[in-house]
C-alpha cells in the first residue's frame, strides 16, 4: 500500500532511510563511519517532522504493515528521496513507490522529473527511463549524479 506520510510515521521512515542508506549504499560510503553519520544526520525522527511540517510530500510503501519503503517529492519538480528498507528489496516496491511520486509530480503540473542520484541508484534510475543531465554534485562526501525524466501530463 502507498500512502502520504503523516508526523505519525516519522520513526519508521527514520528506520527505513537509515537502515538503506546504511545497509544498501556502500558503493557510495564505502563502509566510513563518517560518511555514514553526515548522510544520516538529519534523517532522525525531529527532522523529518520538519519536513511533513513544511509541506514536504513524504510518501511511505507498506508491506505486511511494516513500512517498506520512503519517498519524497517537492513541487518544484525533483523527487528528494526514494530508500528501500533492506528487508524489501526485490518486491518491486521502489518501482511502484517511483510510479506513485513520477504521478504526484504530474498532478503538481510538472512536465519534468529531476533527482540526484547515488551510485548505487543509478541503474534503478535508468531502467526506469531516467537520463544523465551531465551535471554531478557532492553531499555528506557522496557523489551524485543529476538526472531527469520528461514527465507526461495527462490532459
Amino acid at each position: 500500500m502507498l500512502r502520504s506520510a503523516t508526523v505519525f510515521d516519522v520513526f519508521d521512515l527514520s528506520r527505513v532511510l537509515v537502515r538503506s542508506i546504511t545497509e544498501l549504499c556502500t558503493a557510495d560510503h564505502q563502509d566510513d563511519p563518517k560518511v555514514i553519520a553526515q548522510w544520516t544526520a538529519n534523517k532522525d525522527p525531529a527532522t523529518i517532522r520538519g519536513w511533513i511540517r513544511n509541506g514536504i510530500q513524504i510518501w511511505l510503501a507498506e508491506n505486511n504493515g511494516q513500512t517498506a519503503a520512503v519517498g519524497g517529492v517537492t513541487e518544484a519538480g525533483e523527487i528528494t528521496l526514494l530508500y528501500i528498507d533492506p528487508d524489501h528489496i526485490g518486491w518491486g516496491i521502489g518501482g511502484a513507490l517511483l510510479k506513485a511520486l513520477e504521478q504526484e509530480l504530474i498532478d503538481f503540473g510538472c512536465a519534468e522529473g529531476q533527482l540526484e542520484a547515488t551510485q548505487t541508484a543509478q541503474g534503478f534510475y535508468v531502467r526506469d527511463g531516467w537520463e544523465a543531465t551531465g551535471g554531478c554534485s557532492q553531499r555528506n562526501d557522496v557523489s551524485c549524479l543529476s538526472m531527469r525524466k520528461s514527465l507526461h501530463l495527462q490532459d
